[in-house]
């Protein structure tokens, strides 16, 4: 039975959780990267591995090889782990700086790279990265800081999607605007019932993951206002 394999960071909260439970109902068997590893309610069948990941950490090979010996495949990735600092490229510290890059674009980096092999195994490798449209514009000054490393997030999965081409990899940037998640309530006054709901931005990692080889969709924008853009 051709099951396919994703692992999913971030998988305990926000936009992680939704997207592993949308995955998982669409039959997928789910590696779950959770800082304090807990059993989602909705794994009645035992399809969900659990992993203890911290982005911070460097974790993302030993992450890998155990997923795949439980599995014996990987067949996308979905690091939903992310960090959101409010702050202007001024007023921002460097730790500040460096920890934002550790988490939005080192860590799903290593996590590509430790997956490389059985993504290309796969012959329809897929790495959905949680974007932004911050990473397309810069809209204010207090998000200046994360700006600059969600537009290394695009350039990541663009990059990727390069390297993997030929092999059938495909890559893409999910780039939502606010999503009704307790980072984007912490940070905003806007309305929650007016932003997007992040099991619209799971259906779409179900749709895109989903996708043949010949349909790639290199950046999939989401926005809950209207902007000239996006």
């Amino acid at each position: 039975m051709d099951v396919r394999v994703a692992l999913v960071s971030g998988a305990n909260r926000g936009i992680g959780a939704d997207i592993a439970r949308h995955l998982y109902q669409q039959g997928w068997q789910l590696s779950l990267g959770m800082r304090t590893p807990s059993r989602p309610s909705w794994d009645d069948d035992g399809r969900c591995h659990l992993f203890a990941y911290d982005a911070t950490e460097g974790q993302e090979p030993a992450w890998v090889q155990e997923a795949h010996a439980r599995f014996g495949r990987i067949d996308a990735l979905v690091p939903c782990a992310g960090l959101m600092i409010p702050k202007s490229v001024i007023d921002a510290e460097e730790d500040e700086l460096e920890a934002m890059m550790a988490v939005n674009v080192m860590a799903p980096r290593r996590l590509a790279k430790a997956a490389w092999e059985p993504l290309k195994a796969s012959g329809r490798g897929r790495i959905l990265l949680p974007g932004s449209l911050s990473g397309k514009r810069v809209k204010s000054a207090d998000s200046g800081a994360y700006a600059l490393t969600k537009h290394a997030t695009v350039a990541l999965a663009h990059a990727l999607r390069q390297a993997g081409w030929e092999h059938g990899i495909r890559a893409t940037a999910i780039n939502p605007g606010f999503v009704n998640t307790d980072m984007a309530r912490s940070i905003t006054h806007y309305p929650p019932d007016q932003m997007t709901d992040p099991t619209a931005i799971a259906e779409a990692v179900g749709l895109l993951i989903n996708l043949p080889n010949t349909s790639s969709v290199a950046e999939f924008n989401v926005n809950c206002v209207l902007e000239p853009m996006y």
